[in-house]
This record gives C-alpha cells, sequence and structure tokens, in this order.
C-alpha cells in the first residue's frame, strides 16, 4: 500500500463554448492519439447536428443522456478465501457520471455508420430517450449488481 497521501480530485475545465464540464468531460473521452482539436470538433459538430434534428438545446440531451446511463450499482471482484465473489458497490455521482460518459462514447464508437458526429450524437439522443446500447449497458450492470446482492456483506 503506498504511504503516500491520496490524490486530490481536480475539476474537469469548462467548456470554452458551451460552459460545461459535462462538454469537457465528453471531449476528453472522445479524444484518441492526442488530437484535442479533432475531438472537439466532433463533440460540437454532434452537439449542433442534435440541435438540428430534435430541436432541442444539446446541452439538456447530453445531462438527460448521462442521467439515464450513469449507473447507480456497480460489481467489483473481491477475493475471499479462495473464492472470487461480484460484490456490488454504490457508485458515488462523480464517478456515476464517468462511467457513463466513458459508455455513451464506447457505444457510439461501435455504432454502425460512417462518422463519429452522426454515431455521437444517435448515441446521446437515444440514450436520452432511454434507449439504446449504453442504457442496455447500465439495466445490465443493475441486473448483476441486483443478482449479487447476496455477497454484499463482503464490502471493502
Amino acid at each position: 500500500m503506498s504511504r503516500r497521501s491520496k490524490a486530490k480530485k481536480r475539476l474537469v475545465p469548462i467548456d470554452a463554448i458551451y460552459n460545461s464540464r459535462l462538454v469537457s468531460m465528453l471531449i476528453v473521452r472522445v479524444l484518441q492519439e492526442g488530437k484535442k482539436s479533432l475531438a472537439q470538433r466532433i463533440v460540437y459538430q454532434s452537439l449542433d447536428y442534435i440541435k438540428t434534428s430534435t430541436n432541442s438545446n444539446p446541452l439538456l440531451v447530453i445531462e438527460k443522456a448521462v442521467r439515464n446511463v450513469a449507473p447507480v450499482v456497480e460489481v467489483k471482484a473481491r477475493r475471499i478465501g479462495g473464492s472470487t465473489y461480484q460484490v456490488p458497490i454504490e457508485v458515488d455521482a462523480l464517478r456515476g457520471i464517468n462511467i457513463g460518459v466513458n459508455w455513451i462514447t464506447k457505444s457510439a464508437r461501435d455504432r454502425s455508420g460512417k462518422d463519429m458526429i452522426r454515431k455521437l450524437a444517435n448515441e446521446l439522443i437515444d440514450a436520452s430517450k432511454q434507449t439504446g446500447n449504453s442504457v442496455k449497458k447500465r439495466e445490465q450492470t443493475h441486473k448483476m449488481a441486483e443478482a449479487n446482492k447476496a455477497f454484499s456483506h463482503y464490502k471493502y
């Protein structure tokens, strides 16, 4: 175990155009190979696409999507007496948001289609309507935690 003090949580910087930390988190998750300007362009264009296709505020769509995808509980493997148990653990709010944004971007990447702009926009719209692969992932995680509720006394 490390003897260092615990690392302090850093706040995510605020996005330049929408003044939202959530958009900034989405940009970081879309980021690949250090090309931040490309990631920003993808996210901003997908937000514009959401605005034109749904005729609603894209920030509200993102917030609703992340709220629908963010898990409340997750399972962690815990080794006790030679056997491994999947122990359900409650997720704090910031970690839940991070997991939700991560699932949304992964689901968008796995979607069929040509450009990431439309895939990300469609995944955000679907997640805000409680459909799509990222919401299914959340439901699957919750079912797994419910099934392993008997091992909740092995919490960390």
